[in-house]
């Protein structure tokens, strides 16, 4: 696409309508009074005309000022119209041109038959369901406030009429009427027989009634089990073991597991396609039996030139083969890679790189070229003069033969996105290391004899799938690029295509260029500056084939790449099988147990004051340190884990660390306790686990409550010399504020990518197998401490007081108070008389009650002490008062209490007791 494309298309602001003039009263009223003056002075009745002059001009002038307004609305809306005729124009011309280049890059059945040069050339890896609308790159820039501009950006973020497409191994079920349906799974089939050489794919199962259009296929290999392996099933033949499953449904039946999308057939052309999780409606490409026939006997005419591939492949070199009849290597890292007619074609990263890259679509050999020269070098080259670290991102399979190579220090693949992302970073430190051993040998570069270090080769295969699963990284290499040279790191970066992959600073680093098989001419004239490379020939004639362009070169030569054999390959290391394997450029990955002892034997005893938590792995620098925690000194550390990731062992490691922590139960009552006192004492280390659950064990009320005092001490931690230490399970509501206010937080294993961004993960750091213990935090890698998992301490539970009235007279407020007064009365020593306030008459006085020298307790529910207003206000005026725990609201009503009362259980025999003037307390009701 091209690159004014990328700019959003611009639209003016909308002028504001203008302003309405308020009316010129100093200018009507003016002439006005000095007519009357005038009068006054000469008495001449003429002087009054002139009063009307100053009312008749202002009039004038407003009218002159609509008039202008309404032209100006007039040209402003003229221009207005015409920004936004000329903004539809530029939206339809760039749908256009992106339509173009879409149906070029993923054409169809129809576009391909139509223009047979592009059959079994395109190796697409997405395959074409249909037509309909997708999402565009065009893009309108306006104001929030302009409804017409809003409207042009919302249909110009969306391309109608273009290939809707799904990843080629997806699998797609086609469902509908059977007839419909066959059609349409026949175009799919017959569309990836097109675009795919028959060296690169095989059809190999077919169900009844289409056997006499796919055998004279060229692709037709039954039992294949190399290459793309495709299978067009149905009910009756379900499909074998194939990398692409094309299956025919019935309109109630089930679908194959093998097919990720799924295609609903309605009226021909009408389908709607399901995949990842969303809907599109789009016109699917149906192709009849007839026409099948057609496509297929057009194909089988070039049979003959598919078959003669094997005769091609047959004629290519061995690696083996060419080694030992190829010149002496000259160079510092000369490889032969390949033969140019009859000469073996050698390449030296350093004479010709010092950087190189590989651009070829899948099937063209890439993978392999990118093996040939690897071992190439491992051949002639001891492990002291040449490394590599290897990097797979499409399967991880490619580099396994050249793992045995005693110069192989890692290989790294997309299996392990952690392992590969601390893998690529290292070279950053690996990058400082050398430039540090330049500088003590008083050497320019590793070239210098005084210098000791071997080269170091970084191949990656697939580089586009790295960097997009990691693009914060194309800086590494980019930095690798700009200071390799000197310093003896050589980067071999392998793509399907350069164009919006590569930075130009990248390529302008890499001399050496190597172009195979490509879809477009213009990826082969960026590359190689001709054309050549889109015109190799697609399938198994083709495989690699590539032009090599070095620096010194004039123009791109052909080359055919050599195969490497295992053993080739076990050759290459069996002559080097007695040099000591060199470690590679970057420390072992953290263990995934980790007691404290293995943690101090990595980084060391910490200071006194400091809580060792673990340790945190460094690549950047090739090192690992501490992970501290410093009570009193320190604000804080909130961590954040699913079950099981071992966020309350980490609880249990601080609490454990210090015995003046401060432990916060899990147990309500007490939690709301526990807080209590630490905001009154402000203690050094105060440890909260899954305080997300805590919160929900109390009713609203008392979780706002508890949320703000602990928002208070959290916001206070640091200053107040306190250091707080919470984990939860999620971050959600309150937990949200108290994590914001802490500076350090630690991510442990979290469900999904989704909850792990809501924790404020980066998206990158995100690894679904992240074990037990193991965290982000401060941006790096952590292990804590958990080898031996400590429970969190429990602390001791104090329970409340078991009340027994004391007093000669006492008040309780009791739900059914009847039934719960006989429960206590029996409950109580001898002395104690409980009298239901229910029983009295109205207006009853405490003085007419209460007998000389007992224990007197009135009882009542919250209605019956407001009809018995006098007796409250006796009672209330110096006898103490038990409210029950579900009669909280009558603490308010009856005895006036404002203040929140400590936390207590409902149906627990718990009760508040508010007496001389001091706040309610917590008691237990035999």
């Amino acid at each position: 696409m091209p690159a004014a494309h990328d700019e959003p298309i611009t639209l003016p602001t909308p002028e504001p309508p203008p302003r309405r003039g308020p009316f010129p009263i100093v200018a009507s009223v003016v002439p006005v009074v000095a007519s009357v003056a005038i009068w006054a002075v000469t008495g001449s009745l003429l002087a009054l005309c002139f009063a009307a002059l100053g009312p008749l001009m202002a009039v004038a002038s407003l009218i002159d000022g609509a008039r202008s307004g309404r032209r100006r609305r007039r040209e402003a809306r003229a221009e207005r119209e015409a920004a936004l005729r000329r903004a539809r124009e530029q939206v339809a011309r760039r749908h256009d041109a992106e339509r173009a280049t879409r149906w070029r890059e993923r054409p169809d059945v129809a576009a391909l038959i139509k223009d047979p040069r592009r059959q079994w050339r395109s190796g697409a890896d997405e395959l074409v369901v249909g037509r309909g609308r997708v999402p565009s790159i065009v893009r309108v820039a306006v104001g929030d406030d302009d409804a017409e501009g809003r409207e042009l950006r919302r249909r110009a973020a969306q391309l109608a009429d273009a290939p809707v497409t799904v990843p080629l191994r997806a699998g797609v079920a086609v469902q509908g009427d059977p007839v419909a349906a066959r059609a349409i799974a026949r175009g799919l089939v017959l569309q990836l027989c097109l675009a795919h050489p028959a060296g690169d794919a095989a059809l190999v199962a077919v169900p009844p009634g289409e056997s006499g259009w796919a055998e004279r296929l060229p692709h037709w290999r039954p039992g294949a089990r190399d290459g793309l392996r495709v299978s067009l099933a149905d009910a009756a033949a379900p499909a074998p073991p194939s990398d692409v499953v094309i299956a025919v449904v019935a309109p109630e039946g089930e679908v194959p597991p093998e097919c990720g999308a799924l295609l609903e057939v309605g009226p021909v052309p009408q389908a709607r396609l399901t995949w990842a999780g969303e809907t599109a409606s789009v016109a699917a490409e149906a192709v009849s039996l007839a026409q099948a026939e057609a496509i297929a006997a057009q194909l089988a005419a070039r049979r003959p030139a598919a078959e003669s591939s094997s005769a091609g492949r047959a004629g290519t070199v061995g690696l083996g083969e060419l080694l030992e009849r190829a010149p002496e290597r000259s160079g510092a890292l000369g490889a032969v890679i390949g033969v140019e007619g009859a000469t073996p074609a050698q390449v030296d990263l350093v004479a010709d790189g010092p950087h190189a890259v590989v651009v070829g679509m899948t099937g063209s050999g890439k993978s392999e070229l990118l093996v040939t020269w690897v071992a190439s070098l491992a051949a002639v080259l001891p492990p002291e003069r040449v490394q590599f670290l290897l990097a797979d991102f499409k399967g991880g399979t490619a580099f396994a033969p050249l793992s045995a190579l005693p110069h192989v220090t890692g290989v790294i693949t997309d299996l392990d996105a952690g392992g590969a992302r601390r893998a690529v970073e290292s070279l950053r430190a690996e990058l400082r290391a050398r430039e540090a051993v330049l500088a003590q040998a008083g050497a320019r570069d590793v070239s210098d004899p005084r210098v000791d270090l071997p080269r170091l080769v970084i191949v990656v295969d697939e580089f586009a799938a790295m960097l997009q699963e990691h693009p914060d990284l194309h800086a590494v290499f980019t930095d690798v690029a700009a200071r390799g040279r000197a310093l003896g790191l050589h980067l071999v970066l392998g793509t399907q295509r350069a164009g919006g992959v590569l930075r130009d600073a990248l390529v302008a680093n890499s001399p050496l260029r190597i172009g195979l098989r490509v879809a477009e001419p213009a990826e082969s004239r960026a590359l190689l500056g001709t054309d050549e490379a889109a015109a190799l020939p697609g399938g198994a004639e083709g495989r690699g084939l590539a032009w090599i362009r070095r620096a010194g070169d004039s123009g791109a030569r052909l080359t055919r790449i050599a195969l490497t054999s295992p053993d080739d390959v076990a050759t290459a290391a069996a002559r080097f099988a007695d040099r000591p394997r060199r470690p590679g450029p970057w420390l072992p990955p953290l263990p995934t147990r980790l007691s404290r002892a293995d943690a101090v034997a990595l980084v060391g005893e910490p200071p006194p004051e400091a809580i060792l938590l673990g340790v945190a792995d460094e690549p950047a620098r090739q090192r690992r340190s501490a992970v501290l925690l410093r009570p009193g000194s320190d604000r804080g550390l909130v961590v954040v884990g699913a079950g099981g990731s071992g966020r309350s062992a980490v609880a249990g490691l601080v609490a454990g660390a210090r015995p003046d922590a401060l432990i916060v139960p899990r147990d309500a009552e007490a939690a709301w306790d526990a807080l209590e006192r630490a905001e009154r004492i402000r203690p050094a280390l105060l440890v909260i686990d899954d305080v997300d659950a805590l919160l929900t064990r109390f009713p609203p009320e008392y979780a706002q409550a508890t949320a703000d005092r602990l928002e208070g001490i959290v916001r206070d931690a640091g200053d107040s010399g306190t250091t707080v230490l919470l984990t939860a399970a999620r971050l959600s509501g309150p937990v949200q504020r108290f994590a914001d206010l802490l500076p350090r937080r630690a991510l442990l294993a979290l469900p999904g990518r989704a909850e792990h961004a809501a924790a404020g993960g980066a998206a990158d750091t995100f690894d679904p197998r992240r074990p037990p213990g193991r965290a982000v935090l401060d941006g790096l890698e952590v292990q804590f401490a958990l080898g031996e998992p400590l429970p969190l301490p429990a602390p001791a539970v104090q329970e409340p007081p078991r009340w027994v009235p004391d007093a000669p007279v006492a008040g309780m407020v009791l739900r059914a108070a009847r039934r719960r007064g006989e429960q206590l009365a029996a409950a109580w020593p001898a002395g104690v008389r409980v009298l239901p306030v229910d029983d009295l008459p109205p207006g009853a006085r405490l003085a007419d009650l209460h007998r000389p020298g007992e224990r007197l307790v009135l009882a009542g529910d919250g209605d019956t002490w407001q009809r018995q207003w006098s007796l409250l206000q006796d009672v209330r005026g110096g006898a103490p008062f038990a409210v029950g725990a579900d009669c909280a609201p009558e603490l308010r009503t009856l005895l006036g209490e404002r203040e929140l009362p400590p936390y207590a259980r409902t149906r627990a025999s718990r009760a508040w007791l508010v007496r001389d003037g001091r706040p309610p307390e917590r008691i237990i009701l035999p």
